[in-house]
């Protein structure tokens, strides 16, 4: 995965839990879920990331 996927990836994560918050403190529930919803789908991106490159690892051990 190249660094510019992770930085967004890290991004999309980091700008839902900043919206979430931000609606959490104004008591605006419909962007406080928009929040929660970046930040999860951010953190999905990264997880099927590491699993690319767990599954990577593991070919390239058999491949040698």
């Amino acid at each position: 995965m190249s660094i510019g996927k992770k930085i967004r990836h890290k991004t999309e994560t980091a700008e839902g839990v900043a919206k979430k918050n931000v609606g959490k403190a104004l008591g605006n529930e419909r962007m406080e879920a928009e929040g929660r919803a970046q930040e999860a789908k951010g953190n999905a991106k990264q997880a099927g990331d590491k699993i690319k490159q767990a599954g990577r690892k593991i070919k390239n051990t058999f491949k040698h």
